[in-house]
C-alpha cells in the first residue's frame, strides 16, 4: 500500500509517524511554544531527527472551547512556516486545516497533504484543492460544526456512525476528483465521542480497517483527555505512557499512521510493536 501525495508516493510498509507542529497560541498541549518561524524550525529539526515521517503543521486549535480564527490569520500563521520547513528539510508536510483557502495557500507553499478534521463537513472545497494539486487527503470523523463538535449528544452505535461518515466523505472526495490512493481515514479520537466510545474505537479498530481496507487508517490519541481520565486526571504533559500505549494498540489493530507529539518515544515503541507483528505474520 502507498499513500500518494503531490510530491511523492509514501510507502506504508511500516507505520508512519505524523508529528504535530502546532503554530497556535492556544493548543491544548503545546500552544504558543512554536509560534515563531525560528521556534518552529528548531522543533521541526528535533522531531525529524527523532524519526518523524511527516510534519503536520496547524494554525487553528481544535481543543474544546477554542475560538475559530479567520482564514487570513491562519494563513499568516502557517504559510511562512510551511515555506521555511520545505526549504530546509526533505520531509513530507501536511497542513492541518478545515478551510480550503488555507489549504490552497499552504499547498502552494509546499505542503503535500491536507489533514481535514471535518472530513469535508466544514468546507467541501478542500476536496477540490486536493484533486487540483493531487495532494494526500486525510478525512477525519466528527459530528456537528466547529463550535459544537465537542458538545454532540452521543450516538448509540459509534462504529456504524464512523463507517457511514467515512463513506459519505469518501464519496464527496471522489466527486471532486480525488483518487483513492490520495485518501487516508481518521476515526477522530476525542471528537464528538464519549470516553467509552474512544476506547471502543481503539479496541475495535480492526473492524473499520477491514471495511475500508484500501485506505490507510490514521489514529491520533496523543495526550488526549480520555487518557487523562484513565491516568487519574493527569494533565496533557503527563500522558506520555498513555499516549504510547494507545498508539501501540492502534498499530497492533492495523493503523498505518499515528499522529503524535512525542516522536522519539513513539518511534521506539512502534519498532517493538512491528517486530512482534512481523513475527506473528511469519508464523502464520
Amino acid at each position: 500500500m502507498i499513500w500518494q501525495t503531490s510530491r511523492r508516493a509514501i510507502s506504508l510498509e511500516k507505520t508512519l509517524v505524523l508529528a504535530i507542529l502546532n503554530v497556535t497560541p492556544d493548543s491544548f498541549s503545546d500552544g504558543g511554544k512554536f509560534f515563531s518561524v525560528d521556534g518552529a524550525l528548531r522543533q521541526a529539526e528535533k522531531i525529524i531527527e527523532d524519526g518523524a515521517d511527516i510534519l503536520d503543521i496547524g494554525g487553528e486549535s481544535t481543543r474544546p472551547n477554542s475560538a475559530r480564527v479567520s482564514a487570513d490569520e491562519e494563513i499568516r500563521r502557517v504559510v511562512p512556516i510551511v515555506e521555511a520547513v520545505v526549504k530546509r528539510f526533505d520531509i513530507s508536510v501536511s497542513i492541518d486545516t478545515s478551510k480550503s483557502e488555507v489549504a490552497e495557500n499552504a499547498v502552494n507553499a509546499g505542503a503535500e497533504i491536507i489533514n481535514d478534521v471535518s472530513g469535508l463537513l466544514f468546507d467541501e472545497k478542500i476536496a477540490e484543492i486536493a484533486a487540483k494539486y493531487k495532494t494526500g487527503l486525510v478525512l477525519m470523523h466528527l459530528r456537528g460544526n466547529f463550535e459544537t463538535m465537542h458538545q454532540q449528544t452521543p450516538v448509540e452505535n459509534i462504529l456504524s456512525e464512523v463507517s457511514n461518515s467515512f463513506r459519505q466523505s469518501i464519496e464527496k472526495a471522489k466527486i471532486f476528483g480525488v483518487a483513492e490512493n490520495q485518501i487516508a481515514l481518521d476515526v477522530g479520537i476525542g471528537f464528538s465521542k464519549t470516553f467509552e466510545q474512544n476506547l471502543e474505537l481503539l479496541a475495535e479498530l480492526d473492524k473499520l480497517i477491514e471495511e475500508f481496507a484500501v485506505f490507510p487508517m490514521l489514529v491520533g490519541t496523543s495526550r488526549k483527555s480520555f487518557l487523562g481520565k484513565i491516568l487519574d486526571d493527569a494533565p496533557p504533559g503527563k500522558r506520555l505512557q498513555g499516549s504510547l500505549a494507545s498508539a501501540a494498540v492502534a498499530v497492533w489493530n492495523g493503523a498505518k499512521i499515528v499522529r503524535v507529539h512525542d516522536v522519539k518515544e513513539t518511534v521506539e515503541t512502534l519498532k517493538v510493536v512491528e517486530a512482534i507483528k512481523n513475527w506473528r505474520k511469519r508464523d502464520d
